[in-house]
């Protein structure tokens, strides 16, 4: 019915989509277990389950809110309607003060308190990343 070359030309064509069907597959697989997600106070007030995934949490820090040791420090991120208390061991930024934005990563342990891993560093006193601005800004 069809010839040889025919035959092939359709194989190399079938071979060519499941190739990039099953690599596009892999790779938005390996994405999803990457991702982190940007949460302000008050998304994570409205969440109906808490998960044990890696997220980042935005806001402001309040003022008189950080407390310090020799190993830990804790603080509380607002976005002026809720607030959620961080704890986090490490060195923190050098611009990392009250009343300023900040984003921490890590994991919640509860819809009050955040274990920290990460803050993320400003590159100046006047940068705000864009979710914490838009989160600010919505609310």
């Amino acid at each position: 019915m069809y010839g040889r070359k025919v035959k092939l030309r359709f194989f190399f064509v079938i071979a060519i989509l499941v190739t990039l069907i099953l690599s596009s597959f892999l790779i938005l697989r390996s994405l999803e277990e990457n991702v982190i997600y940007f949460q302000s106070p008050s998304d994570i007030k409205n969440f109906a389950e808490l998960e044990k995934k890696k997220i980042r949490i935005g806001g402001m820090v309040k003022k008189n809110s950080i407390s310090a040791d020799a190993n830990e420090i804790s603080f509380i991120i607002t976005d002026f309607k809720n607030e959620i208390n961080v704890s986090y061991s490490g060195v923190v930024p050098n611009l990392f003060e009250e009343g300023k934005g900040v984003v921490a990563e890590g994991i919640l342990k509860d819809k009050n308190y955040f274990l920290a891993s990460k803050i993320l560093a400003k590159h100046d006193e006047n940068y705000m990343p864009p979710e914490v601005k838009a989160a600010l800004e919505e609310k």
